[in-house]
């Protein structure tokens, strides 16, 4: 008997997927052969995040050959973090790593992760983007802008340019399902954990085929996400933000009383017109940043899943 066929699951592969038909294919070929070679018994859960292309009708084909790939397929997209959400209550692995589909972070690094992990009792092994020379300045630049924000509001326990490629032993994956969060973003979340961690450091390459799964709406959204779900620091700057418009407004009634009492009193529309948008301006920040809170309030008391469940290609007995 194999090594792969003793014993229970000692890893699983987590890898949502939304419109990856053209990068399936590549992902596959890329990603058996590397698990293959760890001599240990794993499964790969794709969740299918309600893709409108044929990735479902790929990932059935590919389970008729490759007896460890079991397909998860959601009833719509339900979005990123959603799908890995999926993918953590549905995983039995000892171990859960998560991957993209789109190859910009290797698979050839699971290997690493795991024997890092088992080798030094790690909860948490996180892939870290040493060299991101094939994304635009953009992205690089938003994304150390992310991090930067993300380490001055939650700490430095946030790794820099790290995503979701990170492997979490049992026990952490366990301790995220515990977590009342509605909206989570788990690059915040597992380093909030506090579980011993390491590092394995890679290159970043370019994306197999098609589009990016993270525009800048999407980006943003996540930052938003991200800042009102592990923070107060918004709603401590409203506070800040009212305060300096209160003195200014003291400023520019002590403006007009001068002028009035030293008899120039010319009108003039310009400093009223300012003064009106300075705090209509304020005022609409602080009534956004509270808006957020309170959605979040909203559709935590609702209570709604994250998720539904069209298809599993191999049920729970």
């Amino acid at each position: 008997m194999s090594a792969a066929e003793q014993g229970g699951t000692v890893l699983t592969v987590v890898v949502p997927m939304y419109n990856e038909e053209d990068a399936l294919p590549s992902f596959a070929a890329r990603l058996r052969p590397a698990l293959d070679g760890l001599g240990v018994r794993y499964e790969v859960l794709a969740v299918d995040d309600g893709s409108a292309d044929k990735t479902a009708a790929l990932l059935r084909d590919l389970t008729a050959d490759w007896p460890e790939l079991r397909m998860v397929r959601l009833r719509r997209n339900s979005g990123h973090q959603a799908a890995l959400t999926a993918g953590f209550d549905f995983a039995v692995g000892d171990y859960v790593a998560t991957i993209d589909a789109d190859l910009q972070d290797p698979p050839e690094k699971l290997a690493e992760m795991l024997e890092l992990a088992r080798g030094e009792r790690l909860d948490i092994v996180y892939g870290v983007r040493e060299d991101r020379s094939t994304d635009t300045g953009f992205k690089r630049w938003t994304a150390g802008a992310y991090y930067w924000l993300m380490r001055s509001l939650v700490g430095r326990q946030v790794p820099s340019n790290a995503g979701d490629f990170r492997l979490l032993s049992r026990d952490a994956v366990e301790a995220l399902k515990e977590l009342p969060d509605q909206h989570r973003v788990y690059r915040l979340l597992v380093p909030w954990l506090g579980f011993p961690s390491g590092e394995v450091r890679y290159v970043r390459e370019e994306r197999v085929a098609g589009e990016t799964k993270y525009p800048l709406t999407k980006m943003v959204r996540l930052a938003l996400d991200s800042v009102t779900g592990f923070s107060a620091a918004p709603l401590r700057l409203a506070t800040w933000l009212g305060t300096i418009a209160f003195f200014a407004c003291l400023g520019l009634l002590a403006f007009s009383l001068t002028v009035y009492l030293t008899g120039n009193t010319v009108p003039g529309w310009t400093s009223l017109f300012v003064g009106l948008l300075f705090v209509g301006a304020v005022q609409l920040i602080c009534v956004g940043l509270l808006g957020e809170y309170v959605a979040r309030i909203y559709t935590s008391v609702q209570g709604r899943p994250a998720y539904f469940v069209a298809e599993d290609t191999r049920p729970r007995a």
